[in-house]
Parts: structure tokens; C-alpha cells; sequence
């Protein structure tokens, strides 16, 4: 290897662990911790409760203000990627299949819908089964009050997950462990349990199922080249979840262990 070439490697290796170490990196291990404290806390896992989209403030319209600008905060490291993606002069949206023209864009949504069909159902499958096992958490999806505001932000919420963990999980990183010599399944399995990682608060057993859906995504992005079905189809998925429990049956919600 020429010299050159080991300096561009070692750059690309340090650039991807300062990318994961600002956003999906720190959570996963975040998530492992979160975990194991679970496990030794009480009461037992399956009793346990997490919360997702706090409330930060008691105060209405500051708490309304300061969860936009955390959903714009978490958008930094999207940022960050798609500059270094682009910093050879390359389009960052054109490298993640984030061009096209609007039938394209409609085939996009099209396929997203289906994969979150595919992913979702058998998903919310998996978590009433891993609850009645009691080894998954309950997952409130929201600890917003009850204000004009609160659908809004849910629904920013879930296009941000979408936009943030598919460009940072899939299409910068199968990217880079690509360019830096990686084979395709090894970095589909990376993507994969990267995935998995930063949702093991959730108990094992969602983890897993992450696990599944990050081989799928990541292949599926491999194949195709494009980000954007990813993007709409993890939009899709946590938009439901985020506004599904204020609209379904309370008894569905119970019989899930959502309730």
C-alpha cells in the first residue's frame, strides 16, 4: 500500500469513529449500558418503562421550542456526513440515492410503504410476543402533554429517526467500510448490528429484530443504490408507532402491552 493510500485509510477510519462517536456510536453503547443496568435494577425488565419523546419543560411554548431544536440538533450529524461524503467534490445526494426525478421520488414512497409493511407488522409481532415473555420494556411513545403541538413534533420526531439512523447507519457507512476494503456482507453485518446496538434499551429481543431489519435496509440499499425508500420507510414505521397509541383501540394497546 502506498503511502498515500495507508494516510487516506487511516483518515477514512478515524472520520468514521468520530462520525458514530457524535451520534448512532455513543447511543449503542449508551443502549448496552441502559441494558445491563435493567437487568440488575427492579423491578424485573418486563415491568420496566421507557419513554421516548420526553416533554422537556413544564412551561408550553418552551417546551415546544426546545423540542424542535433538539430534532435540529440531531440532524448535525446528517450534516457532518453528508460534508465529508461531498468533500472530494462528489454529491452527497446523488452518492445516497437521494436524486431523481418525481417518478422516481414516487417509486420511492411506493417501496418505503412496502418495506415498512414487511418490517413493521412482523415487528409489532415480535414485541407482543417479547413482552408476554418479559424481556422487552413497555414503550411509551410519547411523553409530550396534551398540546396543539404535540402531533407535530411526533411526526418531526419520526422523520428525523428516519432521516438521521438510515443516512448514518446505511448510506455513509456501508460507504466507507466500502471504500476502505470491506466486503459486502461484512459491512451489511456491521450496518446490521449497529442497528441492533443502539436499540437494546428496548430489551433483547427488539434488539434482534433491529438486527433483521438492518441486514434488510442495508441490502437493500446496497442493491439499489437508494437511500430514500429507507428514509420514508422508517418514517413510516415510527410515525405509527409515535401517533398509533392515541388513535387504536385501548384494548389492542393492552393486549400489546402498550397500554
Amino acid at each position: 500500500m502506498k503511502e498515500a493510500d495507508a494516510v487516506t485509510t487511516r483518515r477514512l477510519r478515524a472520520e468514521v469513529l468520530i462520525v458514530l462517536g457524535l451520534s448512532l456510536g455513543y447511543y449503542a453503547i449508551s443502549a448496552a449500558l441502559t441494558l445491563i443496568e435493567r437487568y440488575l435494577a427492579e423491578p424485573a425488565i418486563g415491568q420496566q418503562t421507557t419513554t421516548l419523546n420526553r416533554s422537556r419543560s413544564s412551561i408550553d411554548v418552551i417546551d415546544f421550542i426546545q423540542q424542535v431544536t433538539y430534532q435540529l440538533w440531531l440532524l448535525m450529524p446528517v450534516a457532518l456526513a453528508l460534508y465529508l461524503l461531498s468533500a472530494q467534490g462528489d454529491s452527497a445526494r446523488r452518492l445516497l440515492g437521494l436524486t431523481g426525478t418525481a417518478r422516481t421520488w414516487g417509486r420511492d414512497v411506493a417501496t418505503g410503504l412496502g418495506l415498512a409493511a414487511a418490517i413493521g407488522i412482523p415487528g409489532l409481532a415480535l414485541y407482543a410476543v417479547s413482552r408476554a415473555l418479559g424481556q422487552t420494556v413497555r414503550i411509551d411513545t410519547s411523553g409530550l402533554p396534551d398540546a396543539w403541538w404535540s402531533a407535530t413534533v411526533l411526526l418531526l420526531s419520526a422523520a428525523v429517526a428516519g432521516v438521521l439512523e438510515e443516512t448514518i447507519a446505511v448510506g455513509y457507512l456501508l460507504t466507507r467500510l466500502k471504500q476502505l476494503g470491506w466486503g459486502v456482507p461484512t459491512a451489511i453485518a456491521a450496518s446490521a448490528l449497529l442497528r441492533g446496538a443502539y436499540h437494546l434499551y428496548q430489551g433483547w429481543p427488539m434488539a434482534l429484530g433491529n438486527v433483521v431489519m438492518g441486514v434488510v435496509f442495508a441490502y437493500w440499499y446496497h442493491r439499489t443504490g437508494r437511500l430514500a425508500p429507507l428514509i420514508f420507510a422508517h418514517w413510516t414505521l415510527d410515525a405509527v408507532s409515535f401517533i398509533g397509541p392515541e388513535v387504536v383501540p385501548e384494548s389492542w394497546l393492552d393486549a400489546l402491552g402498550v397500554a
